[in-house]
């Protein structure tokens, strides 16, 4: 049971009208005890423990009180330092442990009363909390696991992907509570500054530091199926390696193995299921939240611009006046003003059209201004070189049908054994003699056709080729 006979009332210093007081009590004495500037060394005493009460006191306000009475209750804030700390003894949020050596008693949170100051002092959002961090920790601790084989390792990782789901929740619900935040300041005060402000304060303090992150470098995308591949590789793991594994579960949770079910399993399956919904819903839920909120917060600053940069606008006063009016006047008057603005034609914006565009960056251009330089003259002569050579090994269709054309002069028919060669355009010209029967076939002038003879040749510039037949196509 949690409400035992030391948390009984647990929750009673939260609900009277100092509630706003213990809060600070607890976060101030939280961060003495266990934050980066908490003495590790030494305990806190009864003095030193009235000393921290009494300064989170004089920092915040009594609720739902009037003056006769504080003034009646405490002569001054060491008593109701004194009351506080015996409110928290007695309801279980701190612990009284004395040394049997020295007889000094000591004030040390009691673990539940750790466990709910947490959230109180975590709550507080200019602290930059890194909670993007739980995916890579849950792939970090299956590495591990895998390396090391420590089941330890395995639970971190199930800690960690639970954590994942939290953290998305956790700021959807801050993004939709800043909203509102932003709503009531504006229907409020109607300060545009104080609007953008606040807007841009979150940009820089929250976006950047941790939204941004998550959904970029260390989105769940990025690192699920590196997840999805680390807990393949446990489950291909030998026999006895994955048995050995299972009992010490057992023997560690041994509330996660019901129904005889697999423990290993029941872990490494939910954590996969914990990715799913990660990827697969909460991380497109983050984004269309942080959308909203991009897109109320521009709506409400483009209209307080608007409105302020207007000094002659009197339409709240017009509203206001118009607040004033009994029914009968507010009728005749709204009569009056729908004979005036019946010409006029009202469009309303569709919200979901209204987008956030990203500026287009214009590229560099390039001025500078290079002076004309004179090319060498080796370099001019190797290059007309290549050219010539490049030349000199170059033949196109038509040369191949010219020479063809010319080796057939003296009949129909010719093999290309008996072809002529007499210069090297003759020579690549053989080279690709067959290719007549496909490309000349085009021409309007000639059509050749081109036939196997199944027998090989050599000449004095071939080792040896096959014997092709070619003669001009009678129906041409």
């Amino acid at each position: 049971m949690f409400f035992s006979s030391e948390r009984q009332h647990f929750f009673k210093p939260l609900n009277s009208k100092y509630r706003e007081q213990v809060v600070q009590c607890l976060c101030l004495l939280y961060q003495r005890l266990y934050s980066s500037n908490a003495d590790y060394g030494s305990a806190l005493g009864r003095e030193q423990v009235l000393e921290i009460l009494e300064e989170a006191l004089a920092r915040a306000p009594v609720l739902d009180a009037q003056e006769n009475e504080d003034e009646t209750r405490f002569k001054n804030t060491r008593e109701q330092a004194n009351w506080t700390l015996k409110q928290l003894l007695d309801c279980g949020w701190l612990e009284k442990q004395v040394d049997t050596a020295t007889m000094q008693s000591t004030f040390p949170f009691s673990r539940m009363g750790r466990l709910f100051t947490q959230p109180l002092v975590e709550s507080d959002t200019t602290q930059i909390r890194t909670r993007h961090r739980n995916t890579r920790n849950t792939l970090n601790s299956l590495e591990a696991f895998l390396t090391r084989g420590e089941v330890y390792d395995l639970l971190d990782a199930f800690e960690y992907s639970e954590r994942i789901v939290t953290d998305f929740t956790d700021i959807i619900s801050e993004l939709e509570e800043r909203k509102r935040q932003l709503v009531q300041e504006v229907e409020s005060q109607q300060l545009v500054q104080q609007a953008t402000d606040q807007f841009f304060e979150f940009m820089e303090k929250r976006f950047q530091p941790d939204v941004s992150v998550r959904l970029s470098a260390d989105s769940v995308e990025k690192h699920r199926d590196q997840i999805h591949k680390a807990i393949g590789k446990i489950r291909r793991k030998s026999s006895d390696s994955k048995r050995h594994m299972e009992l010490q579960l057992r023997r560690l949770v041994p509330e996660i193995a019901r129904n005889n079910h697999s423990a290993l399993w029941f872990i490494l399956d939910t954590i996969e299921r914990r990715m799913s919904n990660a990827a697969e819903i909460m991380l497109p839920a983050l984004r269309r939240a942080l959308h909203s909120f991009t897109k109320r917060a521009d709506i409400i600053i483009r209209q307080l611009s608007y409105l302020n940069s207007q000094p002659n606008n009197d339409l709240l006063q017009v509203c206001q006046q118009l607040q004033k009016l009994s029914p009968a006047q507010w009728d005749e008057r709204m009569s009056r003003a729908s004979e005036q603005l019946s010409g006029v034609k009202l469009q309303l914006i569709d919200p979901a059209q209204i987008k956030l565009l990203e500026r287009r960056k214009t590229p560099p251009l390039n001025t500078a201004v290079n002076e004309e330089e004179t090319p060498d003259q080796d370099v001019l002569r190797e290059s007309h070189i290549q050219q010539m050579l490049d030349q000199a090994f170059t033949i196109n269709n038509q040369q191949v049908r010219e020479y063809l054309v010319s080796a057939l002069r003296a009949g129909r028919a010719i093999s290309t054994a008996a072809l002529p060669v007499s210069s090297a355009q003759d020579l690549l010209a053989v080279a690709q003699i067959v290719e007549v029967a496909a490309i000349n076939n085009l021409s309007s002038d000639y059509a050749f056709r081109v036939e196997p003879t199944g027998r090989s040749t050599h000449s004095e510039f071939y080792a040896e080729q096959d014997e092709f037949i070619i003669e001009l196509d009678n129906q041409q």
